[in-house]
């Protein structure tokens, strides 16, 4: 009987296992946080759950209630504290990131166009496209507004907002030549981890559309 039992364990499929683990993280997202605290313990009890709700407003309140007081000691220093109080929404951008609404100039000018070398021929057709992708921000903002906007913001570098760190590494543009116009071949493509959408050079703004 041992040995069947080992036998069934050993011919689970590895992907089965990580997958249930998967959908348990999902239903119980909090589980982990608690296990590194060493909070996690089952509820049998009523009781229990009261020492549970204990360990997590010691965790989230209790122990960093000391660097919190130090923080607003600090702050009463030429009494930056009190101004922050009195005037809440003046401080408000200094430590709450609020995002600007896209437009199609602040797109343009944060990706880098990256254009080839001065009196080659792809210069030339790589500036045409440049002015294609300037008409285009321009058409999408007053046709559809500063979401489509971000819609092309996260196509490039998967975020929606400019962070407020700024993008690492900056947001840039290069161009694809000599690709046939065929159905979906003329798209651009993206690599979110670098930052950088592609586009292919294309003579029509119909097309480039």
């Amino acid at each position: 009987m041992r040995g069947r039992i080992g036998a069934q364990w050993n011919t689970e499929d590895p992907v089965t296992r990580r997958d249930s683990v998967s959908v348990d993280r999902r239903r119980n997202p909090g589980r982990d946080y608690l296990a590194n605290a060493g909070c996690l313990r089952p509820l049998k009890r009523i009781e229990d759950k009261d020492l549970l709700v204990e360990d997590i407003m010691f965790q989230l309140v209790h122990r960093v209630s000391g660097a919190l007081q130090r923080f607003r000691e600090g702050m009463k220093t030429l009494s930056v504290l009190d101004a922050i109080r009195m005037h809440p929404d003046a401080f408000r951008p200094l430590f709450c990131h609020e995002p600007s609404p896209l437009t199609a100039d602040v797109l343009e000018q944060l990706f880098e166009i990256r254009l080839s070398a001065v009196g080659r021929n792809k210069r030339r057709a790589e500036e045409c496209v440049v002015a294609f992708w300037r008409d285009y921000l321009l058409d999408v903002e007053e046709q559809e507004g500063p979401l489509q906007l971000g819609g092309i913001l996260a196509f490039a570098t998967g975020a929606n907002d400019i962070p407020p760190l700024a993008f690492s590494p900056l947001p840039s543009g290069v161009f694809l030549h000599e690709l046939p116009l065929r159905q979906g071949r003329h798209l651009p493509t993206a690599n979110t981890c670098i930052n950088c959408f592609k586009l292919t050079v294309l003579k029509k703004f119909e097309d480039f559309k």
